[in-house]
Formats: C-alpha cells, sequence, structure tokens
C-alpha cells in the first residue's frame, strides 16, 4: 500500500497564544502564515509543519504540555544555543545524549519541551 501523505503537520493548542507565538516565531526563526486570526502556520520544510491555536477559539483544548516533545534536528547545536540565548530564550546547557547526539532543551510558554539536537560521534 502506498503511503499518500503530503506533508505532516503538529498543532499545538495553547492557553498563552500570543506569548506562545512570539516564542515560535524566535525559535523557529520564521515568519508564520495566518490560517486564520487565531491560527498560525509554520513550515519546517516542503512536508513539515507545527501550527500554533488558541484554544479559546479551538474545538481542541490545551494539553498543559503533558506528553508533547518537539524534536529538531540541527546542523550546528552550538550555533543555535548562541541564537536562541541572544534572543532571550532560555535554552538549557548543551550536553551529550546517550544515544549519541548533543542536545539542548527549552519549554515553551506552554511547558511543551523542545529537544534540539545534532548528531556527535562517539
Amino acid at each position: 500500500m502506498k503511503n499518500d501523505c503530503l506533508t505532516l503537520n503538529t498543532i499545538l493548542y495553547c492557553k498563552k497564544w500570543e506569548e506562545t507565538l512570539r516564542f515560535y516565531r524566535v525559535l523557529l526563526d520564521c515568519p508564520g502564515d495566518p490560517v486564520a486570526d487565531w491560527f498560525v502556520e509554520f513550515s519546517i520544510n516542503t512536508t513539515a509543519r507545527i501550527s500554533i491555536a488558541d484554544e479559546r477559539r479551538a474545538s481542541i483544548k490545551s494539553a498543559n504540555g503533558k506528553g508533547i516533545t518537539l524534536s529538531i534536528r540541527t546542523e550546528n547545536i552550538e550555533r543555535q544555543w548562541d541564537r536562541l540565548h541572544r534572543s532571550g530564550l532560555a535554552p538549557g546547557e548543551i550536553r551529550v545524549h546517550p544515544w549519541g547526539a548533543k542536545v539542548l532543551y527549552l519549554f515553551d510558554p506552554e511547558d511543551h519541551r523542545i529537544e534540539m539536537w545534532t548528531p556527535h560521534p562517539p
């Protein structure tokens, strides 16, 4: 059976919508495309998206950061840490993870965990 999936979109329903929207604009370093005045979609690449939705206007409510980790692979974790720190976000320290990657963690205003990582040779 052929997989006809063209794109993948993760939608985060937020209580702190404006604050979370600003956070993802800095984190992803790209403008979002408003779909509605309460829903913004960020194109990560040609097939992946992250959307931020205001729970006050949606039929689904916030998960309060429970059970969600956004994992983002990057070319240079040190450069990302510097960029995030200079932008006013609070990335954790970079560490080498047992599965062979350099990682940093931070949390968005809704307490969703974000993991940024770069492969690290053993």
